[in-house]
Parts: structure tokens; C-alpha cells; sequence
């Protein structure tokens, strides 16, 4: 059994927000961060936070397998972590924002501003849309290539939330599955 770290963007997934959808149809096998600093991220609240959610996963599931679902700058989050944290089967990065984007919270999420994409130490596909105002594809693409990710376009989406109507998003859960399938 796998389980799952769901790593909400800014303020976190509302009710109809994939992530959600996702997490709900998970039961106990997911479990989502909790950083004292939503509305006003700090990066090593969220890393910590994701930490205490891989325990709790981790502990979750017998097998150990755990994956991380991110969405907007849950991404971030997750790559900082993962720079330093045990393995995990892997992650799903959907929506990555640029730091370097007018749109881009700047003085909420100051302490984001900073990263620069390196390698991951596990299997990523990385989500991006046509028409997401906090990234263009190009860049999420050079995102991919920079974690070493796979990249997956899904078209015009915008941010790939819940404005979008993804719903439960199935073409997102058939990427989530690849990196659980073998």
C-alpha cells in the first residue's frame, strides 16, 4: 500500500480542489501538511511540516511507500524537503509557480523567492498548464528538467485548481499512478 503527503499550495486545497477530492477518496493513506504559516508561508514551517506528515504517512502505511502530491508552492515546499529527506517512491508536482511572475506572492511568500530547482532524489513528473498565470509552460518545463521530473502539459488549465473545474481530475490520478505503478 502506498501512501500519500498531500502539500497544498498558499491557504491550502479547498473542498473541491483535486488535492482534496484526492485525499478524501485516500482515507487514513493520505495525510495533508499542517504549517502554522498558510496564509504567510515561511519554508522551513512547510518543510517541517512536511516532515511531520511523511511520519505520519510513513506510519500509515506498513509497506513505507509514501508519495508526495503537491500542487502550486506545496511544489516548492516539496523539493526543499526532499533535498535533504529520505527516499519516497515519489512526487507529483502540479502547478509550479515562478518566483520571478508579477502574480507571484512576493511578500507573503518571501522566504520562497530564493529556490532554484535542483535534482530530486526520486521518480517527479512535474504538471503544468498553457495558460497558468503563475507560470508559463516553458518554465515549469525547466523546472522538470532541473528536478530531473518528467514534464506532462495538460493543456489550457490555468493554475490546475478548483477555478479550472478539474474536478477528482482523472488525467492527474493516471499520472499519480505511474509513479506507484512496478
Amino acid at each position: 500500500m502506498v501512501a500519500y503527503v498531500i502539500i497544498p499550495g498558499i491557504d491550502g486545497s479547498d473542498d473541491q480542489h483535486w488535492q482534496s477530492l484526492w485525499e478524501r477518496e485516500s482515507g487514513p493513506a493520505a495525510v495533508r501538511i499542517a504549517p502554522a504559516s498558510w496564509s504567510e508561508p515561511e519554508l522551513t514551517d512547510w518543510i517541517a511540516a512536511v516532515q511531520r506528515a511523511y511520519e505520519t504517512a510513513r506510519a500509515q502505511d506498513a509497506d513505507g511507500e509514501v508519495v508526495l502530491v503537491a500542487h502550486s508552492l506545496g511544489c516548492w515546499a516539496a523539493a526543499a524537503w526532499l533535498a535533504a529527506a529520505p527516499a519516497v517512491r515519489g512526487a507529483l508536482l502540479v502547478a509550479p509557480p515562478d518566483p520571478q511572475v508579477p502574480a507571484f506572492p512576493r511578500e507573503a511568500a518571501a522566504s520562497f523567492t530564493g529556490l532554484t530547482p535542483q535534482p530530486l532524489p526520486c521518480r517527479a513528473v512535474v504538471v503544468g498548464s498553457s495558460d497558468d498565470p503563475y507560470c508559463t509552460a516553458e518554465t515549469a518545463e525547466e523546472y522538470a528538467a532541473a528536478w530531473k521530473a518528467r514534464w506532462h502539459l495538460a493543456g489550457a488549465g490555468g493554475h490546475l485548481n478548483s477555478a479550472s473545474g478539474l474536478g477528482s481530475w482523472p488525467e492527474g490520478r493516471e499520472l499519480l499512478d505511474s509513479l506507484t505503478a512496478g
